[in-house]
């Protein structure tokens, strides 16, 4: 089993946990997964951002081509997160250009059972 990664927030705080290529929330649901190129995609297959080496997850402010949905991967078991998480490391401002996923569009990285595009149980 690979390591457990925490990714942060430009403020430092651990939002999100990768174990490769999975990533998962502070509960340790799976909420996406990160391709070898590290781009970041949604438990719905639609593209999120890129994954930086801080770590941390970032998106251009305005995209002039949509990416297709990716096919996913078999869905994980639920992780027990480690007890002890390290300090985040100093973070560089971001570029006016790019935003910090987990800080400003949370919401797009949600659980299989939550997000505007499950389906209703009428």
């Amino acid at each position: 089993m690979s390591k457990i990664i925490p990714i942060y927030t430009t403020q430092g705080d651990p939002e999100a946990f990768l174990q490769y290529p999975y990533l998962f929330n502070r509960n340790g649901e799976w909420i996406g997964f990160v391709t070898s190129q590290r781009e970041v995609y949604s438990v719905l297959g639609e593209y999120i951002g890129i994954l930086t080496n801080d770590p941390r997850i970032v998106r251009t402010r305005s995209t002039a081509t949509l990416r297709p949905r990716l096919k996913l991967p078999p869905a994980p078991k639920k992780i027990s997160l480690p007890a002890n998480i390290p300090l985040a490391p100093m973070m560089p401002e971001l570029s006016h250009s790019l935003i910090d996923v987990l800080i400003e569009m949370p919401e797009r990285l949600h659980t299989t059972d939550a997000g505007e595009s499950r389906e209703d149980l009428d």
